[in-house]
């Protein structure tokens, strides 16, 4: 089931048809961006700080301001809580770039988690990749970039991408995977062990696929999901 949390960052309103069907929770001022689209939550959380008082209508989770998570990081939760296993955080990035960082995270933690993850901002996707691999259509456009998202990320594969990779040990304190290029190709970013991050533009491009390891038994995936 999908969930989509919406936060208090900007976003592009095109995405919003993903509400159809979703269990819908806004993460604090969240609230209010939803209801500049004529959208109500299923759900609403957070301290309230950014709001200024919880909202009147619908099921509300007020927390101390003196809290351990994030507001999104509490939404999600009640989203697994859910039995939600692909989450779309709106409004998670572009402002306060602490709360980026930590969404980020956030979308990493529910990948490991067996979900399929995705923060959208104004200017593009992000989503996390841990073990198989991503499958770009051919339609795709613009540009796409991968970063380890921890110490190591091994045997990665950049396949039909402007600046190809084999088997490539990416690390974390060089962004040597930044700014690759859709070159009408279908495309493909693997890798054995470790995870990336990965960002493509928001161009109307399809979403990407997410495959199991091969079946020649190099590596495990550690999520147990093959995203089909």
């Amino acid at each position: 089931m999908r969930c989509c949390i919406f936060g208090a960052g900007d976003y592009r309103g095109e995405l919003l048809y993903l509400t159809e069907g979703a269990f819908v929770i806004a993460a604090d001022a969240g609230y209010r961006h939803l209801a500049s689209y004529g959208l109500s939550p299923a759900l609403t959380v957070g301290d309230f700080d950014s709001l200024g008082a919880p909202p009147a209508a619908g099921e509300v989770l007020c927390h101390p301001v003196m809290k351990d998570d994030t507001d999104m990081a509490l939404a999600a939760e009640e989203g697994l809580a859910r039995g939600c296993d692909e989450f779309w955080l709106f409004g998670g990035m572009g402002g306060r770039p602490d709360h980026t960082l930590a969404n980020l995270s956030l979308l990493l933690s529910l990948t490991k988690r067996g979900c399929r993850a995705y923060l959208a901002g104004r200017e593009g996707v992000f989503t996390a990749l841990a073990g198989g691999s991503l499958l770009f259509e051919s339609s795709c456009r613009g540009t796409l970039s991968v970063f380890s998202a921890g110490e190591r990320a091994e045997g990665v594969t950049l396949e039909n991408l402007l600046y190809p990779l084999s088997q490539y040990t990416l690390v974390h304190d060089r962004a040597l995977g930044v700014s690759n290029r859709f070159i009408g190709r279908e495309a493909r970013i693997s890798l054995l062990s470790g995870a990336l991050y990965v960002f493509w533009e928001d161009l109307g491009n399809p979403f990407p696929r997410y495959l199991p390891f091969p079946e020649d038994g190099a590596g495990k995936n550690p999520s147990g999901k093959n995203g089909e």
